[in-house]
């Protein structure tokens, strides 16, 4: 399924309750976004506040994916930088393809057209994210075209017992 990429939209009652539900799925299908499951949309919307923050700052950009029924399918949050000395690189935070995508190259979509968006941006050379080890996303991420540059040992504590590296990777546009 091909999904419609949209930098910016304008954000909605309908977008918000489709990005926390989306968020909800993926991290109750074993994704690694921020949260451990169980998680409802409800504890999810404190964490979307902190975007919609951001965006309303113009510090955030939001990418979303639609899917043919014009729901939410993907997202992808492009942080600036408000330091002077590393304006020339954004973050990429909140990277989502809904469960039912996967492995059907909906990610490597999401991924160009994060890309593509960074592109647009004045200035933007490089894409930088992290991922939690221990997933598989590094190898994703890789295919994708970034290289992992750094990684903290055990770093995010899943649960008692369960550490996992936090892994950073690049993109140079």
């Amino acid at each position: 399924m091909a999904l419609t990429f949209e930098l910016d939209p304008s954000f909605t009652p309908d977008l918000r309750d489709g990005i926390t539900a989306l968020w909800a799925d993926v991290t109750n299908a074993g994704g690694a976004v921020g949260f451990v499951p169980p998680v409802t949309p409800e504890e999810i919307r404190p964490d979307l506040l902190k975007h919609l923050t951001a965006m309303e700052k113009g510090t955030v950009r939001l990418l979303v994916g639609r899917d043919g029924d014009g729901a939410v399918a993907a997202t992808a949050f492009l942080t600036l930088n408000d330091h002077r000395l590393m304006k020339h690189w954004l973050w990429l935070y909140t990277v989502m393809v809904h469960p039912r995508l996967q492995g059907q190259g909906c990610g490597r979509d999401l991924m160009a057209a994060a890309a593509d968006a960074a592109r647009s941006i004045e200035g933007i050379e490089a894409i930088r994210l992290t991922c939690r080890g221990g997933t598989g996303n590094d190898r994703f991420y890789a295919a994708c075209g970034y290289k992992e540059v750094g990684r903290v040992p055990d770093a995010i504590r899943v649960a008692p017992g369960d550490d996992r590296d936090d892994i950073i990777m690049l993109l140079p546009l």
